[in-house]
């Protein structure tokens, strides 16, 4: 039996996860939740379910890919849909995960909630935690970009006055040579710069616009900050890159972790962890491991399709 997903939101992220889901065999997409009435979707045969009507496909759903935005759709969907189904999200705004998480927790009394699990945070946080783990004795940064940050995107177009918005992440290369050679408590504007291209409604204040944006918390307050105001932005190239490094000594010897990712696609990768992490919460919840979850509490096994054997031989 496959299992059963539905996808929360149809945007970026959310079409990306119905491709991907299209080429995973153990899964198959059941419905798609929207607040948009008359939504098509590429799917043929799938329902498509108003969000205010999702209590209806309780027991008809497995897991939900919530597909959201952080700053305002997920603190809200995330535990009412928490409290009906399992869940997997890619909740991105770091400093108020613990937050986030013990929303969700108290929700998830019968089913599994997993959230942030997207490349970071998600994939370079469990990297991170490895680092952390096998080299105390150092120091770690992460890098992102040069990319499109679906996240900052999306907050960037929830501005009052911005018509449409994409948001390019680029990170320092004299910052990353710093990091390689050890220097630590590197700050979010010695790492990056946010390069924001916006196209601004008729008649809007640009000046307020920028200045919003420039002091937005958790998304572009403390880095170097650039608008762009632009007649038109492509929101259909959405490369990213990340880079994750642990640097550090033991017994007398420096050691170095790198992990880097360079994708073509962000909604697209996200997507492809999100289905992941989606057959890790089946699991979780069959098993009755109820609750809030990040990735470090998922067994790497809970991810693949393939039994223990197969991935004994194949990949350890």
């Amino acid at each position: 039996m496959k299992i059963r997903i539905g996808i929360v939101g149809y945007g970026n992220i959310g079409m990306a996860a119905e491709t991907v889901l299209r080429q995973t065999p153990d899964m198959e997409l059941a419905a798609v939740l929207t607040r948009r009435p008359g939504l098509d979707i590429k799917t043929p045969g799938v329902p498509v379910v108003l969000l205010e009507d999702a209590e209806s496909l309780v027991g008809s759903i497995d897991v939900m890919i919530l597909c959201g935005g952080s700053a305002k759709d997920l603190p809200e969907q995330g535990p009412k849909l928490a409290a009906l189904f399992s869940t997997v999200d890619s909740f991105d705004t770091h400093a108020v995960i613990p937050e986030y998480f013990l929303s969700l927790d108290r929700a998830a009394k019968k089913t599994t909630a997993i959230l942030a699990a997207g490349w970071d945070p998600g994939l370079l946080s469990a990297f991170r935690l490895l680092g952390d783990a096998f080299l105390p004795k150092g120091a770690g940064s992460t890098f992102w970009g040069r990319g499109v940050s679906q996240g900052h995107s999306f907050a960037l177009r929830r501005v009052a006055g911005v018509k449409d918005a994409v948001q390019y992440t680029v990170p320092s290369e004299s910052a990353v040579e710093a990091a390689r050679g050890g220097a630590a408590n590197l700050t979010a504007g010695e790492k990056h710069t946010r390069e924001c291209y916006v196209v601004a409604e008729e008649g809007a204040d640009r000046a307020r616009i920028e200045e919003e944006i420039k002091t937005m918390p958790h998304y572009f307050a403390g880095y170097r900050t650039v608008v762009n105001f632009v007649d038109s932005v492509n929101r259909a190239d959405m490369p990213h890159a990340g880079l994750s490094l642990r640097t550090g000594d033991s017994g007398g010897f420096r050691h170095t972790m790198e992990l880097s990712l360079k994708t073509e696609s962000n909604p697209v990768f996200t997507a492809g962890i999100l289905t992941a992490y989606a057959r890790a919460a089946f699991r979780l919840s069959r098993e009755g491991g109820y609750g809030a979850k990040t990735v470090f509490d998922v067994p790497l096994s809970y991810l693949s399709p393939k039994d223990s054997a197969t991935l004994m031989r194949e990949l350890l």
